[in-house]
């Protein structure tokens, strides 16, 4: 395919912000992130693109009903497509049916603004990821983004923000059961300084340490880091 072909059927990259969403500050990305977004109003797809633009990711537009199916036949695939339902001159169906051939590993988030029983239904036999109605929320659809990527292991969190996360978790923890860290010091063993830069984030746990600090908690390994997952 010629380059003039692959700026008719796609639109360029718009400029990329010079620093990212706080959200996404936290997380990581473990290999280039492709993702297509299919909307008949420009308009839409600039704000998309805008919201999830990062220096980790890879966004494509298409807003020409007619170049929808060969923006899905592009290769390398694309990792997630954002997809309006409802696009002039071509219906849902055979949209989803173009994905599901050309791009079977991608996942699907919907958006729509005529929302209904039917088309959730539809989205639902096709097993996209989300549905999401217009006018939406920017953070609203930059979680549902970043929830999909993580699930697919390409955004992961940063190790800064796993050691705060955790820190903050086990302080929380102790503080209900109205422990202290002195406490916690007699209970596992663990120097007051090192317990406390732990909690303060400053410093990563060996995995005997965490499992210490559990049991003085009482609660399983699997607990904790079950409470530092992003929402």
């Amino acid at each position: 395919m010629t380059a003039a072909t692959m700026e008719d059927r796609v639109a360029p990259h718009q400029p990329r912000p010079a620093r990212a969403p706080a959200p996404l500050r936290e997380l990581q990305s473990s290999g280039d992130i492709r993702i297509l977004v299919v909307d008949d109003e420009p308009g839409t797809c600039s704000l998309i693109q805008a919201a999830l633009t990062t220096r980790d990711f890879q966004i494509d537009v298409v807003s020409d009903p007619s170049m929808v199916e060969s923006a899905l036949k592009s290769t390398p695939p694309y990792h997630l497509i954002v997809l309006d339902y409802v696009i002039p001159g071509l219906e849902a169906d055979q949209v989803l049916g173009w994905i599901r051939d050309h791009q079977p590993d991608a996942n699907v988030v919907v958006v729509t603004g005529y929302p209904s029983v039917d088309s959730a239904l539809n989205c639902l036999r096709a097993r996209t990821y989300d549905y999401l109605t217009k006018p939406f929320q920017v953070d609203k659809l930059r979680e549902v983004v970043f929830r999909c990527l993580e699930g697919k292991g390409l955004l992961r969190m940063t190790e800064e923000a796993l050691r705060e996360s955790l820190g903050t978790a086990i302080r929380e923890k102790r503080k209900a059961l109205g422990l202290t860290l002195s406490n916690m010091s007699d209970r596992t063993g663990v120097s007051l300084g090192y317990l406390s830069q732990i909690e303060l984030g400053k410093n990563s746990a060996s995995i005997e340490t965490l499992y210490r600090i559990c049991l003085a908690l009482g609660m399983k390994m699997s607990e904790l880091f079950q409470s530092v997952q992003r929402s």
